[in-house]
């Protein structure tokens, strides 16, 4: 049987008795319909994963002991860095779900000339919470340890003002050249419009600041698409896929 994966916030350490926080409490009594004694693994983000046993199940509150903690590292070597429009319905939340999956570091959410999703104020501090969600449930269910670093969404000038180090690439499928594997890379960003792609001038200020032009191929793929295809590319040549 499947031990379910919880996510939690708090500082854990072997023998430790916890209680769990509420929706996390919730999945397992509710969701999972688990009782007492059943087994879960925890993670905190920081690193390794822990197994614990439930100790009782309320309707609220779910307590857990901690049994043993697990070193396992299951991130990959390369440092990768999507930085990516923010697009329509649940484009976005895709992205980020088969992302992490992927095993990506980092990711900074932009709003480019293209971008049609308005968001500021408690909208987008709601939606920051709602995608930093879709990454916790997709490390419980990939089991990775360490959750992708979720940037606060930006305007496009303002990243590439403040560009990352390593090697850079825009995607842009009128250009011709393609990824280079003989090249020794450990960290890299990947920048990638919405709907509709950069604008021109949105490329050529990455140019600007050191990003590549980078093509995967003769066909235009979706914005939810190109970031998998990329990444997979990247993990394939310098991660561990």
């Amino acid at each position: 049987m499947r031990i379910p994966r919880i996510y939690t916030p708090q500082t854990l350490s072997s023998g430790q008795t916890i209680s769990l926080e509420e929706a996390a409490s919730r999945h397992v009594s509710k969701v999972l319909r688990m009782a007492a004694g059943r087994e879960l693994t925890l993670f905190n983000g920081l690193g390794g994963e822990y197994s614990a046993i439930i100790h009782e199940v309320g309707k609220k509150v779910t307590q857990v002991t901690i049994t043993d903690h697990n070193k396992v590292d299951r991130e990959s070597p390369l440092h990768s860095h999507l930085a990516i429009g923010v697009s329509r319905g649940d484009r976005m939340d895709w992205v980020l779900q088969k992302a992490c999956e992927l095993g990506v570091t980092e990711i900074s959410p932009l709003f480019t000339e293209r971008t049609e999703v308005k968001l500021n104020g408690p909208r987008l501090e709601k939606k920051q919470q709602h995608w930093q969600q879709i990454l916790i449930s997709a490390c419980e269910q990939c089991q990775r340890n360490q959750l992708p670093r979720l940037n606060n969404a930006v305007g496009i000038s303002t990243f590439l003002e403040n560009a990352p180090s390593g090697q850079k690439w825009v995607l842009h499928h009128r250009d011709s050249k393609g990824l280079d594997p003989s090249q020794p890379i450990e960290r890299a960003c990947l920048l990638i419009g919405p709907e509709g792609g950069l604008s021109e001038s949105e490329i050529e200020a990455a140019k600007a600041v050191e990003f590549e032009a980078l093509t995967l191929g003769p066909r235009v793929m979706r914005t939810e698409t190109a970031p998998l295809a990329a990444l997979s590319l990247l993990q394939y040549h310098w991660g561990d896929l």
